[in-house]
C-alpha cells in the first residue's frame, strides 16, 4: 500500500469513529448538527439525521462532503441522487437541492462550504469561470482523500500550510470532472472582485445596480453576467448570503431572531426566515435547536 493511500484510510477511519460530545450516542434518536471552527470563510459541519430534513434550498458556495453511514439521498438538476459511505458529494454554487437519509437506519456525513472565489483562485487554468462537476456523486479516491483531510479535525482551523495544499487539490480534483470552462477577461476579474468586497463590506446597507456600475465601471447587466460566471450566483443573492452568516453569528451569541433580522439588514423576522429556508433548508429556529443539541462549535 502506498504511503498517500494508507494517509487516506487513517483519516477516513477517524472520520468513521465515534463523534465527540456524545454524538454517535444520540444519533439513534436525535438529530444534530455540529459546527466546526471556520478557516477563512470555509465553513464545515458533520450532520446525523433520519428521514428527510433539509427542504428544497440552494447555496452560494460549493458544498462539498463526504457520506460515512447511511445513504445519503437528495433531488438535484432534475434527478434524484444517493451517496453511499465513501462516496464524494460536489454541489455547485446557487443549485437547487434537498437532503435527506434513503434508509431507516439514518444518515451522518461531513460537508465543507467553500466560497467560490477560492477554488478559482487555487485552479491553475486562470481566470476562468467556476468549474461545473455535472454529476454531484463522485467516486474519486484522492478528491475523497483531499476531503477527509479537511474534514477530520472540525474542533481546530486548517493550518495555512495545510489550507493551501487542501485547496489546491480540492480545485484539481473538479478540474478533473468539470465540463469546459470559460476564459474571462482580466477586466471583468477585477470588477467582480471588487463587486464582492463592495457587497461584503455592506451587507447590511441598501446597494443599487448604480453603485456596483460606479464601482466596477460596467454597467449592471455586463456585471450580472460576469458576476454569475465567477461566484455561481447573482450580486443580489451574494449579499443576501452575507446577511444571513451575519444574522447566524448574532444567533449563536444569544440574539434574538427577530433582533439578528434588523441588525443585518432584513426588513424584519418573517423576511429573514423566508431567505434562511430557502439557504439553509429549515428555518433559523429549527436550525438552533439542532446546533444546540449537536454541541456546536461557535465559528472562529
Amino acid at each position: 500500500m502506498k504511503h498517500s493511500e494508507a494517509g487516506w484510510l487513517d483519516n477516513e477511519a477517524q472520520l468513521a469513529s465515534p463523534a465527540p460530545d456524545g454524538l454517535e450516542r444520540s444519533c439513534s434518536s436525535v438529530d444534530l448538527i455540529r459546527t466546526g471552527a471556520e478557516t477563512r470563510g470555509i465553513e464545515r459541519i458533520e450532520a446525523m439525521f433520519h428521514g428527510n430534513r433539509f427542504s428544497p434550498h440552494r447555496h452560494d458556495t460549493y458544498a462539498l462532503g463526504l457520506t460515512l453511514s447511511g445513504v445519503q439521498t437528495f433531488a438535484y438538476r432534475g434527478a434524484s441522487r444517493f451517496s453511499m459511505p465513501g462516496n464524494v458529494i460536489v454541489l455547485h454554487p446557487d443549485e437547487l437541492h434537498d437532503g435527506g437519509a434513503g434508509t431507516e437506519a439514518g444518515l451522518r456525513y461531513r460537508m465543507m462550504y467553500i466560497p467560490p472565489e477560492y477554488l478559482r483562485e487555487a485552479r491553475e487554468s486562470g481566470p476562468t469561470a467556476l468549474p461545473f462537476v455535472a454529476n454531484p456523486v463522485l467516486s474519486d479516491s484522492r478528491l475523497a482523500q483531499a476531503l477527509t483531510e479537511a474534514l477530520a479535525d472540525l474542533e481546530n482551523p486548517i493550518g495555512d500550510l495545510a489550507y493551501a495544499d487542501l485547496l489546491s487539490r480540492i480545485a484539481d480534483g473538479l478540474d478533473r470532472h468539470a465540463q469546459e470552462t470559460i476564459r474571462l477577461s482580466p477586466r471583468a476579474e477585477r470588477a467582480v472582485q471588487q463587486a464582492c468586497l463592495y457587497l461584503r463590506e455592506n451587507a447590511a446597507a441598501t446597494v443599487r445596480s448604480e453603485d456596483l456600475e460606479a464601482i466596477t465601471d460596467l454597467n449592471r447587466y455586463s456585471l450580472a453576467r460576469q458576476f454569475r460566471l465567477v461566484t455561481g450566483t447573482s450580486p443580489h443573492r451574494y449579499q443576501v448570503m452575507r446577511r444571513l452568516e451575519q444574522a447566524k453569528r448574532l444567533m449563536l451569541e444569544d440574539v434574538s431572531i427577530a433582533e439578528a433580522a434588523i441588525e443585518v439588514g432584513f426588513a424584519d423576522q418573517s423576511h429573514l426566515t423566508r431567505h434562511f429556508k430557502s439557504s439553509y433548508g429549515m428555518p433559523p429556529g429549527r436550525w438552533l435547536t439542532l446546533a444546540s443539541h449537536g454541541g456546536l462549535v461557535l465559528s472562529h
